[in-house]
């Protein structure tokens, strides 16, 4: 029996036919020039009835990567081999891209003003918008960020493994890295949750650079998830990279003020007790030296080589010292697998 064939998808006042892409501008907000924004949106529309996928990136405006993971996927899928429909928005905070920062104009984080409010704040309308558009017709949702500015996160998938179905798609997209995160109030993470939507979150690099490891990896990453839903055909991209779980991490803070001679790099493995870095003042001096608190794998790292007392520098994702060594076989081979050159 032949399959059906899929009725036309409509987001805003557009109808996509099947087996077609469109892209939809629906209107957001204007700037005090009296210029308009919108949320662009581009849909993938299968010819074949399936899951609805939301990609998202940007909710953080200075998060970069996740933009061209977008642009990438938008380029390389074609609609006419697609069972269901891929909604890719790279950019959801737009006002935070136009002045390259985390933040909206009144300094509000938009991933913590959901569910949002039509008569809210700019924030609090934005993801009342996004919600009602979007998030609510999908089955599914990959949200792709980087680290802050100034700190560099290793390729990491964090999801709430409550959810087997969420976890299932975790696992699927192949990081290095999979993080037990619970959610957090106002967040996209948080929205999904109450409507019983899986969602996993990409963290890899940092912001307002390019990671074209991550890049690279978060683009495989994505259409590894299309092809367990069963979005796209074909084997999955594994490059022999097997997720290791962490249930809980812990960043090392700075016990002295000065000058951060680091001794670890991101994804290198850590015991507890182990020489960090140290931190030397300026001028000369005795250095404080920096230990590592729990043994695990390095997550994150701040990138600014000074630091004063309480600042946060390594991220440290915990495992016992049996599940520390594999991690770090894994994170040696994503790296050889995705190497940081443009492609």
């Amino acid at each position: 029996m032949a399959r059906k064939r899929n009725q036309p998808f409509q987001l805003g006042e557009i109808s996509i036919a099947p087996g077609t892409q469109e892209r939809v501008l629906l209107p957001a907000a204007r700037l005090y020039s009296d210029t308009p924004l919108d949320l662009h949106v581009e849909v993938l529309h299968g010819t074949k009835p399936g899951p609805v996928l939301l990609v998202c990136a940007a909710i953080h405006g200075d998060e970069l990567n996740g933009i061209e993971i977008c642009r990438r996927l938008i380029q390389s899928i074609d609609p006419a081999e697609l069972t269901g429909t891929l909604l890719l928005v790279p950019v959801v905070n737009m006002f935070g891209f136009i002045q390259q920062t985390r933040y909206l104009p009144d300094r509000r984080d938009l991933n913590r003003c959901f569910p949002g409010s039509e008569r809210g704040a700019l924030g609090s309308r934005l993801a009342y918008l996004f919600r009602t558009q979007l998030v609510e017709r999908a089955t599914h949702i990959i949200d792709l960020h980087t680290g802050a500015i100034h700190r560099s996160n290793l390729p990491q998938i964090r999801v709430n493994l409550d959810s087997e179905e969420a976890t299932a798609m975790a696992e699927a997209f192949n990081s290095p890295v999979i993080m037990n995160s619970k959610d957090r109030d106002g967040s996209l993470r948080s929205q999904a949750s109450e409507l019983g939507i899986p969602l996993i979150l990409y963290e890899a690099g940092e912001a307002l650079r390019f990671d074209y490891s991550a890049i690279k990896a978060g683009v495989n990453g994505v259409t590894n998830v299309m092809k367990m839903l069963k979005m796209m055909k074909g084997r999955r991209t594994r490059k022999k990279v097997t997720p290791v779980f962490a249930q809980r991490s812990v960043w090392v803070r700075s016990e002295g003020d000065g000058l951060v001679l680091a001794k670890v790099e991101l994804g290198h493995t850590v015991s507890r007790g182990q020489l960090l870095a140290h931190v030397a003042p300026p001028h000369g001096g005795e250095h404080t030296s920096i230990y590592a608190t729990v043994g695990g794998i390095v997550i994150g790292i701040s990138n600014i080589p000074v630091s004063n007392e309480g600042e946060a520098l390594f991220h440290i994702a915990c495992f016992d010292a049996e599940e520390s060594s594999y991690a770090s076989e894994m994170v040696d081979t994503f790296v050889e697998a995705y190497p940081d050159r443009p492609s």
